[in-house]
């Protein structure tokens, strides 16, 4: 059989084995379709369709009407769903499962423990009962604190407090969610502050659907890692703010990059022409994600074999990725160790087995 007739195939096996490390998903946006299904079905909530087939399409639409108040919609009938302990430790331990189906050897999960509390639910139940799923996995994994970024600073307090009780339970870390334009890192310094004093660490969105200085002002808020930062290709397209991508090299910034979200949130318009490839060229340190699993219809393996397909990005990429995805982990350093050498075993036999299957030819790209 010829190359061209079995890369397809051989580009979905490498998505699928690749030994992959989840930085950046929201478990409000990762439940099984059936289980939000049952989870309506149980709670007496008002489902827009009538069948677990209809409700995966639901979702598709949602995903590609180009839009992200469309987009957005999903997420009222997920929190709703998932508003008791059960339920949250059931979407918690799913969630994580399937992380591994998909090849990960680590993962870190986040939420906004705060979104429950007009269900009835305090914040500290909802991360009590998250952390109970997630340690019935066998797949390493914490979970992140996320504060909504549109509501008061005062709001964003009470979140960073919850997650400083946490710290060293279970949650690895801090963010900042929601809305980006007009709502930029620094209205939540006093936060950010309690959060970097404590030695907790940051993650923020930034860069998403505002401009590249707001990565910048993430990273001097105490941000080691970026949630998305796609607009920073603009400062690697203009020579007068360049020296912003020179001042991410230099805080060592991690983008979490999000490529098929970007695509259906308008931050990118395809895969193909995804800011993910002249960042990663250009040498930033970034790893790829879901973002939402259930609201973009998408698999982590899936996201891999998109990017070896609709860009010019490689396997040897990827592997990258994920190293620089494991060294910018939040878990313990035992566990982030095992998961580089994990997939930098995985990236040898591969090779090897390529090198022997091909003798001394040249071997084709995948």
């Amino acid at each position: 059989m010829s190359a061209p007739e079995t890369r397809p195939s051989a580009i979905a096996e490498d998505g699928l084995q690749l030994p992959k490390v989840l930085l950046h998903e929201h478990l409000d946006g990762d439940l099984r379709v059936a289980t939000l299904f049952e989870l309506l079905q149980q709670q007496g909530l008002a489902c827009p369709v009538d069948s677990v087939q209809a409700l995966g399409a639901w979702f598709r639409d949602r995903a590609h009407a180009g839009s992200l108040t469309e987009y957005l919609k999903g997420f009222a009938l997920t929190v709703a769903a998932m508003a008791s302990p059960a339920a949250l430790q059931r979407v918690a331990f799913e969630a994580a499962e399937d992380a591994r189906a998909q090849g990960c050897v680590l993962a870190e999960f986040r939420i906004a423990p705060l979104l429950f509390e007009p269900h009835g639910l305090a914040p500290d139940t909802v991360v009590g009962a998250l952390l109970d799923g997630l340690a019935q996995s066998g797949l390493p994994s914490g979970l992140i604190v996320c504060a909504m970024r549109q509501l008061p600073p005062e709001q964003t307090l009470r979140a960073a407090q919850l997650a400083l009780r946490w710290q060293g339970r279970g949650v690895v870390g801090f963010d900042l969610a929601g809305p980006e334009r007009g709502f930029p890192p620094a209205l939540h310094a006093a936060a950010l502050s309690l959060v970097r004093a404590a030695g907790l660490p940051i993650t923020l969105h930034a860069g998403e659907a505002d401009s590249a200085e707001r990565v910048v002002e993430a990273g001097r808020q105490g941000a080691r890692r970026i949630g998305h930062g796609v607009h920073l290709v603009d400062a690697l397209r203009d020579p007068e703010r360049r020296h912003l991508i020179d001042e991410v090299r230099a805080m060592g910034l991690h983008l979490e990059v999000c490529p098929t979200s970007n695509v259906h949130t308008g931050a990118s318009a395809s895969l193909a022409t995804h800011p993910i490839t002249p960042l990663w060229r250009a040498g930033l340190s970034l790893s790829f994600h879901t973002d939402n699993t259930l609201m973009s219809s998408i698999t982590l393996a899936g996201e891999a074999h998109d990017l070896l397909q609709q860009t010019p990005l490689t396997l040897e990429d990827l592997v990258q990725m994920q190293l620089q995805a494991a060294a910018a982990s939040f878990l313990p350093a035992g566990q982030r160790q095992a998961a580089a050498q994990a997939i930098s075993a995985w990236a040898a036999a591969r090779s090897a087995s390529v090198i022997g299957s091909h003798g001394d030819h040249p071997v084709p790209p995948d």
